[in-house]
Order: C-alpha cells, then sequence, then structure tokens
C-alpha cells in the first residue's frame, strides 16, 4: 500500500479545460507555451522570435459568462488577436496605460455582427454606445482585464469624450424647419446627449433627434405643434443620409425613444406615417389645444 497519498488538484475543471483549448490552439498557431503559476498568462514561442505573453485574466471571466460551445471561438480569436498585435507598444489590458485613450462610439445594433464581442451599452432597442480605445472596439477579454467593472469603464470613456471635445453648433434650415446641428470631432457625437443644456436651450419637453452619422446630430426644440412638420423632415433628410440611422429620436430628462415614422409609398405619392410612443403622443395632445 502507497505511503503517499496524492493532493487532489484545487484548480476548477472550467480552468483546466480552458488551458487544454488555449494548449491546442497555441500548438495549431505553430508555438510552444507556458502557463505562468497562477494561471493568469501564457507564454507563446516560435523560433527566435522574442517570446510573447498572453495575458488570460479577461479571458477567463468572459468564458465564465459564456457557454462552452463558445470558447473555441473565444480562445481561438484571443490568441489570434494576441498574436497580431505583438509588436504594439498599447497593453489594453493595463487599465493606466489605456485610460487616457478610452473613448466611446455609437453604433447601430444592426451593424454590429456580434454583441458578445464588444463592451457597450444600449442608448435604446436600436443604438448602442461601444467602449473604444483608439478607434477600435474594446474587446470583453480585455477589459475584464481592468480592476473596475465594465459600467465604470465606460463612464470613464465618457468624461474623456466630455473633456476632449466641444461640439460645434450651427443653425440652419430644412425645407423651411429650422434645426440645430451640432458636430463632434470624433463618432461620439452621440455621447454629448448628457450634455445637451451646455449646448442650446431645451425646453421642459425635450428635442426631436436625428443621428445622420456618428459625427453630428440634428435638433429641434418640442415647443410647438409644428413639431410634427419637424418630425417629417428630419425622418426624410435622415433616410436620405443612409447613415448611422434613418429614426427621428425624442430626448427628454436623459431618454432617447424612437418615434416610429414610417416612410410609405402609394400610388406614386410618399407620404409619413408617425405612430408616437405613448408619452410623446401626450405631448402632442397638449401642444395641439
Amino acid at each position: 500500500m502507497s505511503l503517499f497519498r496524492r493532493e487532489p488538484s484545487r484548480r476548477r475543471v472550467e480552468d483546466v479545460d480552458l488551458d487544454s483549448l488555449l494548449a491546442l490552439v497555441a500548438e495549431s498557431l505553430g508555438y510552444t507555451f507556458a502557463f505562468a503559476p497562477d494561471g493568469t498568462a501564457i507564454t507563446l514561442a516560435a523560433g527566435d522570435a522574442p517570446p510573447l505573453a498572453v495575458r488570460l485574466t479577461g479571458l477567463r471571466r468572459e468564458a465564465g459568462r459564456r457557454a462552452r460551445e463558445d470558447w473555441p471561438m473565444l480562445v481561438s480569436e484571443h490568441l489570434a488577436h494576441a498574436v497580431a498585435t505583438a509588436g504594439d507598444q498599447l497593453d489594453v489590458c493595463d487599465l493606466t496605460q489605456v485610460r487616457p485613450l478610452l473613448r466611446t462610439r455609437v453604433e447601430a445594433v444592426d451593424e454590429i455582427p456580434d454583441l458578445t464581442r464588444v463592451v457597450g451599452r444600449h442608448l435604446n432597442a436600436d443604438l448602442v454606445e461601444l467602449l473604444t480605445v483608439g478607434s477600435r472596439p474594446v474587446r470583453p477579454e480585455e477589459s475584464g482585464c481592468w480592476p473596475v467593472p465594465t459600467g465604470q469603464a465606460l463612464d470613464l470613456a465618457v468624461a474623456n469624450v466630455r473633456a476632449a471635445e466641444r461640439l460645434r453648433a450651427e443653425h440652419l434650415e430644412l425645407a423651411g424647419t429650422p434645426v440645430t446641428r451640432l458636430t463632434a470631432s470624433s463618432p461620439s457625437a452621440a455621447t454629448h446627449l448628457r450634455w445637451l443644456p451646455d449646448h442650446l436651450t431645451v425646453p421642459a419637453d425635450g428635442v426631436l433627434v436625428v443621428l445622420p452619422d456618428p459625427y453630428t446630430l440634428l435638433l429641434h426644440p418640442v415647443d410647438g405643434i409644428g413639431v410634427v412638420r419637424a418630425i417629417e423632415r428630419l425622418r426624410v433628410h435622415a433616410a436620405r443620409m443612409d447613415g448611422l440611422s434613418s429614426q427621428v429620436y425624442w430626448w427628454q430628462s436623459g431618454r432617447l425613444t424612437w418615434i416610429r415614422a414610417d416612410i410609405v409609398a402609394r400610388d406614386g405619392q410618399t407620404r409619413l406615417v408617425v405612430a408616437p410612443p405613448p408619452d410623446f403622443a401626450r405631448v402632442l395632445a397638449r401642444l395641439a389645444v
């Protein structure tokens, strides 16, 4: 009988399985590998090239949130991305290094191939505010390395946007309807909706908003029944631009609500059919009196 008893592994089964996938992918990419004793990194080596240390903290956190069938793709993308950016001086997993570079960018939900592969939050059902570093979206396994939650990281990016630029305001007309155009120098114009009162007088009932592109906001005050005509003008303009969003939104008390306005062509004629959300319909009814 053996006098020695082997201690059971203290590592979680999930970590062991993930390491097996990492080893498999590393070998398929032509690398030998070695894991850090605490499992926080894997070092890849090939030929005479300098060894590449790849952080795994964020990857492990992201894997814990995903179904196991997603792991092969997650691991492959993580290592492939690390190899592709090996020459970069910037380590996105280092929050101290990237914090000044964090920004936001608003995109249409339908334009994002996989929302699970980006970090962001919804402005409404069809617009999402992405966390970016430089010009590219941050990956969940990168933000997972940071000692702050995702929401706080987005708040840091929003603060950077506010500090970095002030929108340029212009007054113009769309087929006789006055609008204010706010233009940003970065694709973060919609982030500035949080501070609209800093740029123009906002009535108690808010403003109409369209986002023809990530750099631009077009606004019209909700201060009279003329807002019905403004919805038509803004909707037609947004559809013609074919940019970030072709929809008209109502911004009020920090909320961005879609105003459904369908352009219908029938018998050679085009008309706009508006189906406002209940809260906005009550505003219209009050303004019509």
